[in-house]
């Protein structure tokens, strides 16, 4: 997906992983106080990860699609937040997981985010729960694939 200001790319964590680590980094561990030893996993390798990047390829969001259909790891540097990268970032990875056959997204959203995943469609599905001492509640959206 491109746009005027950046655009966004699915990649693999083995040949991103530098830019990716960055975003995370920036968005969970510095500015949300996420453990670092929670935030980077054993699942990164494994996942489809969409990269945003501004026109001059620097890494601006992040997020990724976990073989389970889970989205996670949305973040958005907070220069680009209000910029709809967010949302391409999640509109990527919600085609991705449809074209893999998922019957549904689902994800963990912070509750803070709760309202810019209902614009995009994901009802909420669980009572709220601490997740890396920030509280989230899972959020649920049928998928149109095939």
């Amino acid at each position: 997906m491109n746009t005027a200001l950046f655009s966004v790319r699915l990649v693999a964590w083995q040949d991103h992983a530098t830019q990716l680590t960055h975003v995370r980094q920036t968005v969970f561990v510095d500015e949300q106080g996420v453990p670092p030893e929670l935030e980077l996993d054993e699942h990164d390798s494994d996942a489809l990860h969409a990269l945003a990047e501004d026109n001059d390829g620097h890494p601006i969001g992040a997020g990724r699609l976990l073989p389970d259909g889970h989205i996670g790891r949305l973040a958005v540097l907070a220069t680009w937040r209000g910029h709809r990268v967010g949302r391409a970032l999640l509109d990527v990875l919600i085609e991705a997981a449809a074209r893999r056959g998922y019957a549904e997204a689902i994800l963990n959203a912070q509750i803070q985010a709760l309202d810019f995943y209902r614009r995009a469609g994901f009802s909420v599905t669980s009572e709220p729960f601490m997740e890396a001492g920030i509280a989230h509640q899972e959020m649920r959206k049928p998928l149109q694939n095939g």
